[in-house]
């Protein structure tokens, strides 16, 4: 664990001096540690400091950051604040979601007898179209507030897609893993869905007015209100795994009804980021290094379609995003600079992925190609809206 805060740290100072953001550093270093590159070098060195006896705890303390991941990103999303631009925002959430589900789609159509690795064809096929589609929420946020472009009406409108993004992402995974998930087939179909849908029902219009009661949004909260907001958490998490959905929608879902606006977030988030993103989530990433072998990529023939599906990636989300955005009246750069942003995949992409590849639904070389468009799509963002649209120049107040 030392050496992975270590290499994490070392790194996020190396890209932050390259105007890169820090996650993506820790993203790096945590395939550097793998078999891409510390394995390569030093296989022993490697087995050494990552026994595969220990993979249990890592796994397990990775898995508890994801979690509490998964609840600060729900924690971000603020229904309230999207009022002003909920419907030009989701008009061009849905179609920069659509593009990349239907184009993903098509493309995972035409891989599968390369890669779909004997997985049944349906799932297979709406998970690549679904994680082509996602926005790293938390990362995007960090990079508008690096650049001072928060409060920018291109900032605000970017934020506001994003967290339509998250919604109809994770929803989105659920399904796949209720029909994907094997042990559940002795359950009928239908009865799998009703189960997600009155979960989520319960979620919003039940456990949300209750929690409004329970732990006022300007109050602090305290050990107790603190302690009840992570059983929230956790019964959450063990809900929906019950019914058969992924334990990080159930920790998504806490986040976003809880109450937001107030000391509760304050407390919450202050008592949960430090923990979460400088010590469990660089784990996560030298978890997910250990299942990343761009070594797997050994031929030409594989490239090439790793390069495919950058492209449909990019192209998919990027353009049709900006090409919304514009038809919604905002004028050409900021469009382009929406959709830049949007496009950016993060933490929450190699999060999902993870979920692809415990489900069997990723061959671990397709799984490899995943984590390298992941990687590409947020270093490109920062240099790509800094050419298209220079903070420093022409930035306008955000309004509704």
């Amino acid at each position: 664990m030392a050496v992975i805060l270590a290499a994490a740290r070392l790194t996020a100072r190396l890209f932050r001096f390259l105007g890169q953001p820090e996650v993506v550093g820790e993203m790096a270093a945590g395939i550097l540690l793998g078999p891409s590159l510390l394995g390569r070098i030093s296989p022993a060195l490697m087995n050494s400091l990552f026994p595969t006896g220990g993979f249990g705890a890592l796994y397990a303390l990775s898995q508890m950051g994801l979690v509490l991941f998964m609840f600060l990103v729900g924690l971000e999303v603020r229904p309230a604040a999207l009022r002003g631009f909920a419907k030009s925002a989701a008009l061009a959430s849905q179609a920069s979601m659509a593009a990349p589900f239907l184009l993903g789609g098509a493309l995972a159509w035409a891989l599968y007898p390369k890669l779909g690795d004997g997985v049944p064809r349906l799932p297979f096929v709406l998970f690549m179209g679904a994680a082509m589609g996602i926005t790293a929420f938390p990362v995007l946020a960090r990079i508008l507030t690096d650049l001072r472009l928060t409060r920018t009406r291109v900032g605000t409108f970017a934020l506001a897609c994003a967290a339509f993004d998250d919604l109809t992402a994770w929803s989105l995974l659920a399904v796949i893993t209720v029909i994907a998930r094997p042990e559940a087939h002795a359950t009928p179909l239908v009865w799998r869905f009703a189960g997600l849908i009155g979960y989520i029902l319960a979620m919003v219009f039940l456990v949300r007015p209750v929690l409004w009661r329970l732990l006022p949004a300007n109050a602090p909260p305290g050990h107790g209100g603190f302690g009840a907001a992570m059983i929230l958490v956790l019964m959450s998490v063990w809900a929906s795994e019950t019914l058969s959905v992924h334990a990080l929608f159930g920790a998504f879902l806490a986040g976003v009804v809880m109450p937001k606006g107030g000391k509760l977030e304050e407390e919450l988030r202050a008592r949960l980021e430090s923990i979460t993103l400088a010590l469990l989530v660089p784990l996560f990433f030298a978890y997910t290094g250990l299942r990343t072998s761009i070594g797997l990529l050994n031929r030409i023939e594989l490239w090439w379609l790793c390069g495919a599906i950058v492209i449909v990636a990019v192209a998919s989300k990027l353009l049709v995003s900006a090409a919304v955005a514009h038809a919604g009246g905002m004028p050409w750069r900021e469009s382009l600079a929406v959709g830049v942003l949007v496009n950016t995949k993060g933490l929450v992409e190699l999060v999902i992925l993870n979920v692809g590849l415990d489900l069997q639904i990723l061959s671990p070389t397709l799984f490899s190609m995943m984590v390298v468009m992941a990687l590409a799509t947020t270093i490109m963002t920062t240099p790509l809206l800094n050419w298209i649209y220079p903070a420093a120049k022409g930035v306008k107040a955000a309004t509704p």
